[in-house]
Order: structure tokens, then C-alpha cells, then sequence
């Protein structure tokens, strides 16, 4: 196991004593990008294990809710994992919008905030407190009031209920986070009605600039769950499965990875900043696909951070319900699942958007006979000199790859698994024993 860090912490046991979880989860939610706490693993990396799995994340989750303001939920997730085949519990904690979090008993005091620093819990001080609640962002979705009065959520209970929960017409508004302090229905509240005034678009394109615009599609006006799946079904027809032949076999995938689009689009929407009412837009070129999202980096979240997949979200409420409605499953797991395929040239920033480009494979045509699309496959100057060094030994690891190229093991990982996507490599025998296979077109 890797050592304790920044961002990671060690507990043998979820401790009885009063505060001592709720510190270090404060300390991860004031802390850019947040971390994660694992229990069931000592302050060396052994792993020990947990024995009442399900009792003891249920302790967890309610004295992360009950304990801390402002509100947690959306922010955090209690796993269970395995290790070496023993289980244990990892709380994923992303960094909060409303800082400083507090413990609730102890208020806005050294004694309630406290930010991790190195491998520790320190207390914040008098002075740290008031600068952080004095930049915090007021003008959040959740305070800022509807448009609309009046509005009807049947779309949302119908997704609720489809996964087996149920949402009390009476309080569902206060437990979602729906209303303002001064009990009004939020932008939130307004972005989930079954009405609103959001469009979301899909462009489609004939080349590949904007001139020749053949679509033109909307998916908005309505509970921005049902737009989310709307777009998501677009893809799915939209991104097309096409064939490469190969001397040996017959290879198919989607034009674009379909995992990797999906979070994406997702994505886009959860962490788009809604307060300018821009919301997200989906195009689609000849040879890509782009995503583009208002707001940038969520402020305090560097682009290193990002890379690692340290989580910080812009809109806390509408993450928990898309996690509610499993749209989302954990924290920071989207990047994850984009950078496994594509390199981090897919994102580029601006200081008000955020591009992500998912470019088509070169040299692709419809086969008439079969009507399958069959692909010239492109590598990457660096996934040419993966090959080169397969070429010459195939039992190379990821380690051994990365120590030649002079980039980290995950790095070298993530190319090895794009080969493999694409069809030019593949993983033969076990995984110690084992060698790799290079594809020839």
C-alpha cells in the first residue's frame, strides 16, 4: 500500500472517540481536491480488514451527515473494497463548495474547522476562518431563488421510485437541498422541475468546422435528469461501432469509447456553473466529438489536481441526486475512466470553459458490403515507442516501460490499455507470466 499522504489516510479501526473521524473528513473537505480515509488499514499500510462491513458504513455515513456543516451530502462516499482479498472501507471525500466545513458541536472555531496539511490534521486558525467564509462563493445555486414558482417534480419521483427509493412529497424539497435559506425553491429546485427554461444542445455538423450545420437538436426545457438521458441516448445512436480486419481477426469498437463519453456528457452537466444560465453544449464533427461546459476549473482545483483525479465539486446538490439516481457511481471515478483511454490532451481550459474533445480514429469510410465503418488506426508518438520496446522484449511491464520512457507506471498503463483499445496489442498468459501480443493490420 502506498503511504499515508496528503490526501490519503490510515485507520485500523472507525474510532469510537468523539470528533475523530468528523476531523479528519473536515480536514479532506477544506482541502483542494479532497482525499480519502480507509478503515481497516494501519498507519504502516498493513492491511488488517473490517469485520461488520455494513454496520460500520452505516456508523460512517451518519456521523459524516449529522455531524458536520455545511451539508455533506453529495460530497463524500462510503465504499466497500477489497485488498489482497481482505475487506475494507474506503471514504472518498471530495472538496467542498461552502468552506470552511465545520464540526456542528464546536461551530466556526479552531476547535470545529480544521485543513490537513502533509500527512496531519491541523486546526485552522481565527484568521484562516474568517478569510475562507469571507471568499465563499454566495452566489450558489442553492441560494440563489427560481424563476418559477409553483413547480411540479413528477419526473423526478418517477426516477426516484424506478430505483426503488421514494421521495416524501412533504420534505423531499428540504432533504434535496431544493430550497434557499429563507425557504424558497432554489436554481437547483428549478434545473430538476419538470419545467424549465434550460436548453440543452446537440449540434451536428457535415465537416469539420461549424459551417455546414445539419442538426440542430434540443433536449432541454425539462428536469435536467431527463435531458441528461436524452443526450445520452443520442450518443449511443450516434456513436457508431465500426470493424477493423486484421491478417488475423476481425476487431470491433465505437467510433469513440463509449465509458469514457458517458462520463463526459455527465460530467459537463453535474459540474457545469449554471448562475450565467450557459448551460452545457454537445457538437458533432466529421472527425470529433466536443463537450463544452461553462465555468472552467472549479476555483481552488489546479489542472495537476484534475489530472489525478482529486475531486471538487461546483454543484453539490445536483451531484448527490445523480449519484441518488446512480448516474454518477463515485467520486472523482469519471476522470479515471476518461484518462484510462485518452490522453490528457483531450481537456483544454479557458479562463471560462472547459473544451473535451474526443477525436475519431483517421481514415475511417462505411464498408458497403458490411456496414460496419473499418479504421486506419493513428497511435500517439508515445504509444509508437511503447511498440518499438514490445517489439524488442513483449514480456516488458508497465514498470519496466515507464523507467525506459521516463514517465510514471500509471502513465505507461493508460497506453498500454489505449493500445489494447485500439486493437494493436493484446495480453496474452497471466499476469506475472504472461507477454504481449502486437497486432499487425
Amino acid at each position: 500500500m502506498n503511504k499515508e499522504s496528503n490526501r490519503i489516510e490510515y485507520k485500523s479501526v472507525l474510532d469510537n472517540e468523539k470528533d475523530k473521524l468528523e476531523r479528519e473528513v473536515v480536514a479532506f473537505l477544506n482541502y483542494p481536491g479532497g482525499g480519502h480515509i480507509y478503515i481497516g488499514i494501519d498507519k504502516n499500510g498493513t492491511v488488517i480488514g473490517v469485520e461488520s462491513i455494513d454496520a460500520t458504513q452505516l456508523k460512517i455515513k451518519d456521523r459524516i451527515m449529522n455531524n458536520i456543516e455545511p451539508p455533506t451530502l453529495g460530497l463524500f462516499d462510503v465504499i466497500s473494497e477489497k485488498i489482497d482479498g481482505i475487506p475494507v472501507i474506503r471514504i472518498a471525500i471530495s472538496a467542498g463548495p461552502d468552506m470552511p466545513y465545520y464540526i456542528k458541536s464546536k461551530g466556526l472555531t479552531p476547535k470545529g474547522c480544521f485543513i490537513r496539511v502533509g500527512s496531519s490534521v491541523n486546526p485552522m486558525s481565527l484568521e484562516m476562518i474568517d478569510n475562507i467564509y469571507a471568499s465563499r462563493v454566495r452566489n450558489s445555486l442553492k441560494e440563489i431563488p427560481s424563476p418559477r414558482n409553483e413547480q411540479t417534480f413528477e419526473l423526478l419521483e418517477v426516477y426516484y421510485r424506478e430505483r426503488g427509493k421514494k421521495l416524501n412529497s412533504d420534505t423531499f424539497k428540504k432533504t434535496l437541498d431544493l430550497l434557499t435559506k429563507k425557504g424558497e425553491e432554489n436554481y437547483v429546485s428549478y434545473l430538476l422541475a419538470d419545467e424549465n427554461g434550460v436548453s440543452i444542445k446537440v449540434a451536428k455538423y457535415s465537416g469539420t468546422t461549424k459551417v455546414d450545420l445539419i442538426e440542430n437538436d434540443e433536449y432541454g426545457y425539462c428536469s435536467l435528469i431527463k435531458a441528461t438521458k436524452s443526450v445520452l441516448h443520442r450518443f449511443e445512436i450516434e456513436n457508431k461501432t465500426y470493424a477493423k480486419i486484421t491478417s488475423k481477426e476481425r476487431l470491433e469498437k465505437r467510433m469513440v469509447d463509449d465509458t469514457a463519453l458517458r462520463e463526459a456528457v455527465i460530467n459537463a452537466i453535474v459540474h457545469n456553473d449554471y448562475t450565467r444560465e450557459t448551460p452545457p453544449l454537445f457538437e458533432i464533427f466529421k472527425d470529433r466529438i466536443v463537450i463544452t461546459s461553462y465555468g472552467g476549473l472549479v476555483s481552488g482545483l489546479s489542472r495537476e489536481e484534475f489530472y489525478k483525479g482529486c475531486s471538487m465539486i461546483r454543484n453539490r446538490e445536483l451531484m448527490r441526486v445523480f449519484k441518488d439516481l446512480d448516474l454518477v457511481e463515485q467520486l472523482g471515478s469519471g476522470m479515471r475512466r476518461i484518462l484510462e483511454v485518452y490522453d490528457e490532451t483531450v481537456f483544454e481550459f479557458t479562463d471560462h470553459f472547459m473544451f473535451v474533445t474526443f477525436p475519431f480514429e483517421n481514415g475511417y469510410h462505411e464498408n458497403n458490403t458490411t456496414k460496419d465503418v473499418v479504421i486506419n488506426v493513428v497511435l500517439t508518438e508515445r504509444e509508437n515507442q511503447i511498440l518499438k520496446l514490445l517489439q524488442r522484449d513483449n514480456t516488458e511491464t508497465a514498470d519496466t516501460l515507464a523507467s525506459s520512457l521516463n514517465i510514471t507506471p500509471r502513465t505507461a498503463q493508460r497506453r498500454l490499455k489505449a493500445l489494447q483499445n485500439k486493437g494493436v496489442l493484446l495480453r496474452k498468459g497471466a499476469r506475472k507470466s504472461g507477454y504481449w501480443e502486437i497486432i499487425e493490420s
